[in-house]
């Protein structure tokens, strides 16, 4: 399965907040529907967000190793 992008998720996530906001009464088994979704969005966001962090420290540290500069 191909990874989802951070934009994209983070538009769906911000559809499930303006689910939530534009409710007069929450159905509770359609909110609970909705909030497990958003828990797995962020679940996925956090592990998505480290590995690009960590690709930004490898290209800095290549970077750093071509030019001799010391980080």
């Amino acid at each position: 399965m191909e990874k989802e992008k951070i934009s994209e998720s983070l538009k769906k996530l911000e559809q499930i907040i303006s689910w939530f906001e534009s409710q007069e009464e929450v159905d509770v088994e359609a909110g609970l529907k909705k909030v497990k979704e958003g828990v797995v969005l962020i679940k996925d966001l956090k592990v998505r967000l480290k590995e690009v962090e960590n690709e930004f420290k490898t290209v800095k540290a290549e970077l750093a190793d071509e030019t001799g500069a010391v980080e």
